[in-house]
């Protein structure tokens, strides 16, 4: 019987290996190609006891990958099927106690079975044998796939010198695949596929497409090291270029001493600008910053112009002037005649300022066509204040940064144009006018408009933000003016935060004595000639507003007149002998022939005409609505490039003459029979809106009665199907266009009588009114009695229209 000890021994002694069976080893991200040598640490006690148990057998070992690296102790199941064959070269033991293993692939194979009783993995194996393939595709395949390896050893940063020789040396292609990616930095899964792909053809495509993929990578790292080498060059080469300049500072006595002298004086400047507590700390903060900056440094210039742009602005409010209301009311006077609801308004902001120092200030907007005198009303409104004028164009704006400014982190950026003009006056209680708000645009980079409502809104604007600031600047004690020629592009919320103030078109007297008391003194200098030397008479003038200039302005009239005086002004330069007066019959030879005709040459006496009125962006205008009758079906013709609107003014005022053609004397049966063509001249230009409901009536009903409107009488308003004259806008430049024409009587809504005290006083007084609550008074008013039949019809003749 044998002892107990002697029984434990036997049953710890494992049962010798079957002559077919083969020791594995599990191995982690590990695959072994036949034909190289790889060195392996053995850290499981699993491990350790097979590599033993080999070394002591002189038997091989099968190096086998495991599916997943986490598992410590992997099963059967958790191993890949195909491994290498491997003989042990060497088994080391470390100082440190850790087990290594140096193995040497011979071949691949396939795992049968797995076999029990042992402590570690055995199993029964098949050896696979390369297949022998010496074909031409296979051949051209390995040449190829030589290329590609040696092209990769190249390109490795430090791979040994002899691998290029064995790689040449290489005449079998299933050994050069093994070769090339077991080298290549592959994930160990596409090492494994590599392993169990038998047919070399396959093999060879897998590790060629392996290596293009590697090749690509590393020509990418070869070139980003030397863009990283060249850039680190670059830095060192500025170094020492700094280094340099920095001693030559010395020497020049430009160094550390000039900028403790230049930091030294910002610090004064900040502490002078009297900056808000919080703004005076940013600057401060900025400060510091510069301090512990080279001057040589990228960033070192946007700070210190930072810094200027903080010290410059006007932080402190100016002294408060004393508001003198009959000096104000007397520049006014002097820079601007008429206009006297705009001066009422400012007169009422300086008595209000006068009364409450701290009171906000109006922002107004003056609407009127070009010429009219808005801009220059605007330096009147800072001179009548005692405050400076700053302008600033906005036509054709449409980035918001132009109103906000850029952020400092873009190069070149600066504040908008707000804080510019603020810089630019150096004074906080400035009279700001924004120029053409009606010509904002929009674009990808903002709305500029949405930025003016923070600007324009007295709640809001004493914390003003510009983005290159940064902080928040008062804006509540600023002027803002702002003008355009028409509101329809002006964004509601922008319009609800502005006081609308109208300025209407001019007068014939109007422009007359604006002529008198500013246009010609003005271009009398800009000539260089002096008082007495040149006068142009009043019928001159006159002639030059009514036959040389249609605007609502007098911008053209004043370009006129220095286009007269320039003419005087040679004849004094030739020696002419003065004064010269300049008279009606001298305005041909130096102006040409008159550019307008009186538009009574224009009216005709014969049915089927009516004169409108119309508004336009640059004042009113006089509209001819011609109507006539062609033999047809009843249909309604409309010519003129008419919009929408007017067209359906056409159409409810022909089914009123039709409705009312009974009472107006008219055959019915001439509808039927007839076509009727309605026309506005000026086809070239667009027309649209209801206005001109009234006067196509009356074309309508002229025509189809056979009764002339007067001469002389223009009319506008909007017509409903019941006959009603409805309100209209405009009345007051429509009535300026009617006076301007030499119409003597308007029909206008009687709705409208609220505008009546708009229409300046001397077009009241030389004018008719008629005020119509339905068409028949129209008809009443405006037809003239039937001709009798044997009369004559006066068609005067036109001149020929300008192409």
């Amino acid at each position: 019987m044998l002892s107990s000890n002697e029984a434990a021994k036997d049953a710890a002694t494992p049962p010798p290996l079957p002559a077919d069976a083969l020791i594995i080893v599990p191995v982690r991200n590990t695959v072994l190609f036949p034909g190289l040598v790889l060195p392996i640490t053995l850290g499981r006690p699993k491990s350790i006891a097979a590599a033993q148990q080999a070394v002591r057998d002189q038997r091989q070992v099968g190096i086998l990958l495991q599916r997943a690296a986490g598992v410590a102790d992997p099963a059967p199941i958790d191993m890949h099927r195909m491994g290498t064959l491997a003989n042990i070269v060497r088994y080391i033991t470390a100082p440190d106690g850790s087990h290594h293993l140096v193995c040497q692939g011979e071949q691949r194979f396939q795992v049968v079975e797995y076999l029990s009783g042992w402590p570690f993995l055995v199993a029964r194996v098949l050896q696979i044998p390369e297949p022998e393939t010496s074909s031409a595709e296979v051949e051209a395949r390995f040449v190829n796939l030589k290329a590609q390896t040696l092209e990769a050893i190249q390109l490795l940063p430090q791979a040994p010198p002899d691998l290029l020789a064995a790689i040449q040396s290489i005449d079998k292609p299933a050994a050069l695949a093994d070769l090339a990616v077991a080298y290549m930095d592959v994930k160990p899964e596409e090492r494994q596929e590599i392993l169990e792909t038998i047919d070399i053809s396959a093999r060879i495509d897998k590790v060629s497409r392996l290596l293009a993929h590697r090749i690509e990578v590393l020509r990418l790292s070869q070139e980003i090291g030397r863009q990283t080498k060249t850039a680190l060059d670059e830095r060192q080469r500025e170094v020492l270029l700094r280094e340099q300049m920095a001693a030559i500072q010395r020497q020049l006595g430009e160094g550390e001493e000039g900028k403790a002298a230049e930091m030294a004086e910002l610090d004064k400047a900040i502490t002078n600008a009297k900056m808000p507590k919080e703004i005076e700390e940013q600057a401060r903060k900025e400060l510091r910053r510069l301090q512990r900056m080279p001057e040589a440094a990228g960033e070192y210039g946007m700070v210190r112009t930072y810094l200027d742009w903080l010290i410059e602005l006007p932080w402190a409010l100016p002294e408060e002037k004393p508001i003198d209301i009959g000096e104000a009311r007397r520049i006014l006077d002097e820079d601007h005649y008429d206009l006297d609801k705009i001066k009422r308004r400012i007169i009422e902001y300086l008595a209000v300022r006068k009364l409450a120092p701290h009171g906000k200030a109006p922002i107004l907007c003056f609407v009127g066509p070009p010429g009219v005198g808005k801009t220059s009303l605007g330096q009147s409104i800072a001179r009548a204040m005692g405050r400076k004028f700053v302008r600033v164009s906005l036509g054709g704006v449409h980035d918001e940064a132009e109103i906000r400014g850029h952020r400092r982190t873009y190069i070149g950026a600066l504040p908008g144009n707000i804080i510019q003009a603020i810089r630019k006056t150096a004074s906080r209680d400035c009279v700001m006018m924004l120029d053409e708000i009606d010509k904002l645009g929009a674009g990808i980079q903002g709305d500029p408009s949405a930025a003016l409502l923070e600007v324009l809104d007295p709640e809001q604007n004493n914390t003003f933000r510009d983005n290159y600031l940064a902080v928040p600047f008062d804006l509540s004690r600023v002027v803002f003016i702002t003008t355009a020629n028409m509101l329809d592009t002006v964004p509601g919320p922008l319009r609800d935060r502005m006081e609308i103030i109208s300025l209407a078109g001019y007068t014939v007297d109007e422009k007359l004595e604006i002529a008198h008391r500013y246009l010609v003194k003005r271009q009398m200098e800009a000539n260089g000639l002096n008082p007495g030397q040149v006068e142009i008479d009043d019928d001159a003038l006159r002639d030059i507003i009514q036959n040389y200039t249609r605007e609502a302005g007098v911008r053209g009239l004043e370009r006129l007149i220095g286009q007269a005086l320039r003419n005087a002004a040679v004849r004094i330069a030739e020696g002419g002998s003065g004064p010269i007066r300049i008279t009606r019959a001298d305005l041909v030879p130096i102006l040409g022939a008159p550019k307008f005709e009186s538009e009574t040459a224009m009216r005709t006496s014969v049915p089927g005409v009516a004169t409108g009125l119309a508004w336009t962006p640059v004042g009113g205008d006089i509209l001819f609505i011609e109507a006539t009758r062609i033999p047809g079906s009843g249909r309604l013709i409309l010519t003129g490039q008419l919009g929408d609107v007017m067209k359906e003014s056409a159409q409810a005022a022909l089914s009123i003459v039709k409705n009312r053609a009974a009472a107006l004397g008219v055959d019915t049966s001439r509808f039927e029979k007839s076509d009727i063509h309605v026309h506005v001249p000026a086809g070239a230009t667009p027309k649209d809106g209801p206005s001109a409901g009234v006067a196509m009536f009356m074309a309508l009903v002229s025509l189809m009665t056979e009764r002339t409107v007067r001469s002389d009488t223009a009319m506008t308003g909007e017509i409903s199907l019941r006959g009603l004259v409805l309100p209209v806008g405009g009345i007051k430049e429509k009535v300026l266009a009617a006076h301007s024409a030499g119409i003597k009587r308007v029909m206008l809504p009687a709705r409208n009588r609220r505008d009546f005290e708009d229409i300046p006083e001397i077009a009241r007084k030389e004018m008719e009114f008629i005020w119509l609550e339905r068409v028949d008074e129209a008809v009443a008013a405006a037809l003239e009695p039937k001709k009798p039949a044997d009369a004559p019809a006066s068609v005067p003749q036109l001149a020929d229209a300008e192409a």
